[in-house]
């Protein structure tokens, strides 16, 4: 892919101090255009700048458009890496085709997020538990308001330095399960990483939110009895020795972090399951004391513990509200991985050269 770069003449001051999640942008974006029997085509890095789009762009009005997130880390040795960039490709894929949006070649993907974090490299902090965020997305651009798949695209990259995605850090959160809203059904958008789904999750949150919770845990659309996901994470939990995470239906985002975690957990010698689990087998197991922990997983926290679960009138505290002995030793192994102070045995890591 032949990438053309313009440099900014007017470089921003870097941060000091708390980067927070999010909040800061480098001073460089990769845009790249589609269009319908031309392709992918005009790859360039360009200064960080405002989009010009039509009112009638079409992502505005029916939400054709997709997501994903990784992360760059900077190493003590100097070496920048990558952390499964192609699983953020493929996923990229199976969205663009629950949403209609075209086909993004794999390679495409991972070299366009290499040219751009090396442009920016000495804007990736290495503060402990600091990273580069990277958010690629794509968006429809057709001007029309007819209800079809757009004929036209944008494939943008831009990258956030950041601390923490909790403020908390690793302290564990409370979460609220959710027994009002649903997020997804099986059949609908659920295992896709496009903004209706976070769109549709910002009422729960903010009721969640309102009773002092960090995050909501979703039960399936049906039976309302299933534990599905955290709004930003998916969710594992420590039962009676063994680690358990809801299996994927179609409705939950196969995340690269849980992915991760599973084989972690799998070359420890830990019994891994992968199924339904409701959320009166946890409140049964809680007071049968066999809910040893629970944690989220995702590429913006890592690692989430969790201390606290609320449903209905029913508070579980998870062990002591402090983080278990496996929450600790996953997030471990995890960022030691990605910032090159643990060998990398799976080859999950890509450096920026």
């Amino acid at each position: 892919m032949d990438i053309k770069i313009t440099k900014t003449t007017s470089p921003k001051t870097k941060p000091t101090g708390p980067l927070g999640f999010g909040k800061i942008f480098t001073d460089h974006m990769f845009v790249m255009e589609y269009t319908e029997g031309k392709g992918w085509h005009d790859a360039e890095i360009v200064p960080y700048q405002n989009l010009s789009l039509a009112p009638s762009a079409m992502v505005f009005h029916y939400g054709q458009e997709m997501f994903e997130g990784l992360k760059a880390y900077k190493g003590a040795d100097g070496k920048t890496r990558l952390f499964r960039p192609e699983m953020n490709a493929k996923r990229t894929n199976a969205s663009n085709e629950r949403l209609c949006i075209p086909e993004l070649p794999v390679e495409y993907f991972v070299e366009a997020v290499k040219a751009v974090v090396k442009v920016d490299e000495d804007w990736i902090p290495t503060e402990p538990g600091t990273s580069l965020y990277i958010r690629p997305f794509i968006i429809a651009t057709d001007e029309f308001l007819g209800v079809a798949p757009s004929k036209t695209y944008k494939f943008i990259i831009i990258l956030s330095p950041s601390g923490a995605y909790y403020a908390s850090g690793l302290a564990p959160v409370g979460i609220w399960i959710e027994d009002e809203y649903v997020r997804a059904v099986k059949g609908g958008m659920g295992f896709a990483k496009t903004g209706g789904n976070y769109a549709a999750s910002l009422i729960a949150q903010v009721k969640a939110h309102d009773d002092g919770y960090s995050q909501v845990l979703w039960l399936d659309g049906v039976e309302r009895k299933y534990i599905e996901e955290v709004g930003a994470m998916n969710i594992f939990f420590k039962i009676d020795g063994k680690i358990v995470t809801p299996m994927l239906n179609g409705s939950i985002l196969p995340g690269i972090t849980r992915n991760s975690v599973i084989q972690l957990c799998k070359s420890w010698g830990l019994e891994v399951e992968e199924r339904k689990i409701s959320v009166d087998e946890l409140l049964d197991a809680q007071k049968n004391g066999k809910l040893e922990e629970v944690f989220g997983t995702g590429t913006a926290a890592v690692i989430s513990p969790v201390g606290k679960l609320r449903y209905c009138n029913d508070v579980m505290t998870i062990n002591g509200g402090e983080i278990g002995p496996v929450s600790q030793k996953i997030y471990d192994s995890i960022t030691g991985i990605q910032n090159g102070t643990v060998e990398d045995t799976f080859g999950w890591i890509t450096e920026v050269k």
